[in-house]
């Protein structure tokens, strides 16, 4: 399927090019970020197939006459800003077109188990000599070494394995993940790191290279104060659910009508909490006059604040506390915060046309600003192929005669 003419990039990476040879959502949401900053990103399904996540739903996008069409929110959700081709590199021809994109190609960044490219001569060993400026990302559960690197790498898993769900969770309930895939996308994120600062030093040396990101080592890195925690004293952290280690009062309140989030990071504002609530003597009292005081004492000040707060409903304290400069804030089911006021006003909904949809589908927005090179929106998340013809045209020539006789020999 041939799109219609498409708008140039903008962004601060217009003009790189992508061989996008991942799926599901660490890889993925990495290219999605290229795409956002202007870099061409084509990427490569297996015909009549595709990405894993194309089935993960519902819910799935819907047609004029309210059907589920093919294309998931989980799907849509990482593939915004690409055009995608179908491409079976099993076979010989599929890998000499492969090769031939990747001779085009800026970044290449797959994720598949180690050793499996290799076995199609598109591993980084395979390719480096005769393409020496490509940056070549692979994404996996293990790492390309390792005892674990055969391993299939999940997020779940990984979220288990690297610590993280150890102190996710009530102190008396069961461990818990994160309610999104948060070691992909920090992968993915990392990856992005990675992939610029290669970017520079080819700009520097010429010299392309191949970065190797792993799910359980992103995982570890971001454990952060946590990991900090046990490396620094020898302590296990404990689970503590919505409270704070270190910071005290720092976790989530029930108010007369819901809960709040109150988030006090210093003894200026904690002082100032106690006034507005009425409790003066509780900052000047010596088990909490410090936070180091309040950390130590904690089981006797929380159960006294939620008493305290349970006493009046959440915009008491949501529109008192804001003016003071006391950190407090609602928590949101996701419809709120799509109605947030802050979030309308940062454009981090957004709304594209849809081959399939007679209306433009809504997805999530950048967080990213510049002020001279804005991330623009040039496609929705593309369905199978949509950009086979497109794509072979623009970067290899193809007539359409060769690319129907490639479609015919299940190639493309």
């Amino acid at each position: 399927m041939t799109s219609t003419a498409r708008p140039a990039p903008s962004g601060p990476l217009a003009g790189l090019k992508v061989f996008d040879m991942s799926r599901v959502l660490a890889g993925p949401s990495a290219t999605q970020v290229l795409g956002d900053l202007g870099a061409d990103v084509v990427k490569v399904e297996r015909p009549g197939l595709g990405d894993d996540t194309r089935k993960w739903g519902p819910p799935y996008v819907r047609d004029a006459e309210g059907n589920d069409t093919t294309e998931s929110a989980y799907y849509l959700s990482a593939n915004r800003n690409k055009r995608s081709i179908t491409l079976d590199f099993t076979k010989p021809e599929g890998q000499a077109l492969a090769r031939r994109m990747i001779a085009q190609s800026d970044i290449l960044l797959e994720n598949y188990k180690v050793g499996t490219l290799s076995r199609y001569n598109l591993g980084y060993d395979q390719l480096k000599d005769e393409f020496p400026g490509l940056i070549y990302c692979s994404v996996t559960g293990f790492g390309q070494t390792g005892p674990y690197a055969p391993r299939a790498g999940y997020d779940f898993l990984v979220q288990a394995m690297g610590g993280i769900m150890s102190v996710t969770g009530e102190p008396d309930g069961d461990p818990q993940k994160l309610g999104v895939g948060i070691a992909d996308l920090m992968t993915g994120m990392y990856g992005l790191v990675a992939i610029l600062a290669a970017l520079h030093h080819r700009t520097r040396t010429g010299k392309g290279q191949h970065i190797d990101m792993a799910l359980l080592d992103t995982q570890v890195a971001w454990l952060s104060y946590a990991g900090q925690y046990y490396l620094t004293s020898g302590e296990t952290p404990p689970r503590m659910g919505n409270a704070h280690p270190t910071i005290v009062p720092y976790e989530a309140f029930p108010a007369s009508d819901g809960y709040i989030i109150l988030g006090v990071g210093n003894d200026g504002q904690y002082a100032r909490f106690c006034q507005f609530a009425g409790r003066p003597e509780l900052a000047t009292d010596p088990r909490f006059a410090t936070n180091e005081l309040r950390v130590r004492n904690r089981h006797d000040l929380i159960p006294v604040l939620r008493q305290l707060i349970s006493t009046m409903p959440r915009d008491h304290w949501l529109k008192g506390l804001e003016p003071l400069g006391v950190p407090c804030s609602p928590i949101n089911r996701i419809d709120q915060v799509f109605d947030d006021p802050q979030v309308k006003e940062r454009g981090m909904e957004i709304a594209l046309p849809h081959p399939l949809t007679p209306e433009p589908i809504h997805l999530l927005g950048s967080p990213m600003r510049f002020s001279d090179t804005p991330v623009d929106y040039r496609h929705a998340p593309p369905t199978l192929g949509q950009h086979t013809d497109e794509v072979f045209g623009d970067w290899l020539g193809l007539e359409e005669a060769e690319i129907r006789r490639l479609r015919e020999a299940g190639i493309v």
